[in-house]
């Protein structure tokens, strides 16, 4: 099996989206506590539970985004999209309701609605 980069404008995009998600993905694995105080939360108050949640999302990540990376087909795309739209959505309901208004919240969101919208702007055809 050869790895296959895209030399189409709209692949390599999505392709682009799945190589930062699987490095967000790398992160969560291998530094969990950095990703926890990234996040707002306070690595001493966490227990071991708490570090195994974030390795194992950060696993899921590197793991989808990988499979997206070797496979390069339009319906893992849309995993990836499909996932960082709803979690843009979750972001979204958390601004409204939770009070997170911030320039932090803010430009995650920027980032979740980019790393959404491009693998899904390729595999609906758009990109």
């Amino acid at each position: 099996m050869e790895f296959y980069i895209p030399t189409e404008t709209g692949e390599l995009l999505a392709f682009c989206a799945a190589i930062v998600t699987g490095l967000i993905g790398l992160f969560g694995l291998f530094a969990p506590g950095i990703a926890l105080k990234l996040a707002g939360l306070q690595p001493k108050d966490v227990s071991r539970e708490g570090f195994a949640f974030v390795r194992s999302a950060g696993g899921f990540y590197a793991g989808l985004a990988i499979v997206a990376l070797l496979m390069a087909q339009s319906w893992i795309y849309m995993a990836i999209g499909g996932g960082f739209a709803l979690a843009a959505f979750g972001r979204i309901l958390s601004l409204m309701s939770d009070g997170s208004f911030s320039a932090k919240n803010l430009l995650v969101l920027v980032v979740q609605v980019v790393l959404a919208a491009l693998p899904l702007g390729y595999a609906f055809g758009f990109l």
